[in-house]
C-alpha cells in the first residue's frame, strides 16, 4: 500500500508528530533500490539530521516528504496546517519549505524578488509579497540587501536568500538538503549558529540532510545514521544537552563523546559501501 499523505485532520496516530514514514521504499526505473525499507518519525518543532554515505537515500528521504517524488511501497504522512488559508496564504505544498544544497537563484532578479518568486506563483499580491519577502530576508539577516543582486553576494548570502525563499510561505517543515556542504569551514559555522537561533526562535520543524558528523551533532537533537545503499537507518541518536548550544558546546567533553558515538555507528555503512 502507498498513501502519499495526510489532509488537515490528522490521524490519530500522527498526533503530535509532523512526519511519519513506514516501511518506506524506493526503486528506481534503472531498477535501483535506494531505499528502504525505512522507518522514521519526526516531532513537531524537531530538528533532526539525517547522515549516512553518498547514495544512501537520504536526498531521497526529503523528494518523498516533499512529493517531490513517490514511495514504491510504505506510508508518508505529513501533518498539514489545520484550519482556514490566510489571505494571500499559498496553498500547493505551504506546509513544507525546501533549502537545496545549491541556491538556484536568477540571476537577473533582485534578491528580494528571488525570495518573491513562490508567493508570486502562487498569486499572492505584489505588495503582500514584497512585504513578506523583506520579513523573510530580515529573519536571516539580509534586510540591507533586498536590492542586490545574487552576483554582488557571497556564497553564504546567497545560500541566507535561499533559506529566506524556503520561510517566506511560512511552512511547518523545512527540508535542508546539505546546504552549507560547499562553504568554507569559517562560513559553516557562522550559519550553522543562525540557523541554530532561527530554529529556536521559529520552531519549526527541520529535518536536515549532511556528510558531516561535527555538523550533525551541534545542530540536531537527533542524529538518524543511515545505511549503505538502500538507506535504512543504522541508529537514531539523541543528543542532549544544555540549550540553547554555543561554541561552548562545540568544543565540550559532551559533543566530543556525541562525534564517537555517530562515528562509530556510520563505520559499518562505509565498511558495507567498500566491499560493494
Amino acid at each position: 500500500m502507498v498513501e502519499r499523505r495526510t489532509s488537515s485532520t490528522v490521524e490519530a496516530s500522527l498526533t503530535g508528530l509532523a512526519v511519519s514514514l513506514r516501511g518506506v521504499t524506493k526503486t528506481y526505473d534503472n531498477g535501483v533500490m535506494a531505499l528502504g525499507p525505512f522507518d522514521l518519525a519526526v516531532r513537531k518543532g524537531e530538528f533532526i539530521s539525517l547522515l549516512g554515505p553518498s547514495g544512501c537515500g537520504k536526498s531521497t528521504v526529503l523528494r518523498l516528504i516533499a512529493e517531490l517524488s513517490a514511495p514504491s511501497s510504505g506510508t508518508v504522512r505529513v501533518a498539514r496546517h489545520e484550519g482556514v488559508p490566510q489571505p494571500g496564504q499559498v496553498l500547493p505544498g505551504h506546509g513544507i519549505g525546501f533549502v537545496f544544497q545549491e541556491p538556484t537563484l536568477m540571476p537577473w532578479a533582485s534578491v528580494r524578488e528571488n525570495v518573491r518568486l513562490p508567493l508570486r506563483l502562487g498569486g499572492v499580491p505584489k505588495a503582500e509579497g514584497r512585504a513578506r519577502a523583506d520579513a523573510a530576508l530580515a529573519s536571516v539577516g539580509l534586510a540591507d540587501f533586498a536590492d542586490a543582486f545574487p552576483r554582488e553576494l557571497s556564497g553564504g548570502m546567497k545560500m541566507r536568500v535561499s533559506l529566506a525563499r524556503a520561510l517566506v510561505t511560512n511552512p511547518d517543515i523545512l527540508l535542508m538538503d546539505e546546504p552549507f556542504a560547499a562553504l568554507d569551514e569559517i562560513t559553516r559555522f557562522r550559519l550553522n549558529n543562525d540557523l541554530l537561533a532561527l530554529w529556536r526562535r521559529l520552531r519549526k520543524t527541520v529535518i536536515f540532510v549532511t556528510h558531516s558528523v561535527f555538523e550533525s551533532v551541534y545542530l540536531s537533537q537527533r542524529v538518524v545514521v543511515m545505511t549503505a545503499r538502500p538507506g535504512r537507518i543504522e541508529a537514531d541518536i539523541r543528543i542532549e544537552t544544555v540549550e540553547p548550544r554555543g561554541e561552548e558546546f562545540r568544543t565540550s567533553a559532551a559533543y566530543s563523546d556525541y562525534c564517537r558515538r555517530v562515528s562509530a555507528a556510520l563505520a559499518p555503512s562505509y565498511s558495507e559501501q567498500s566491499t560493494l
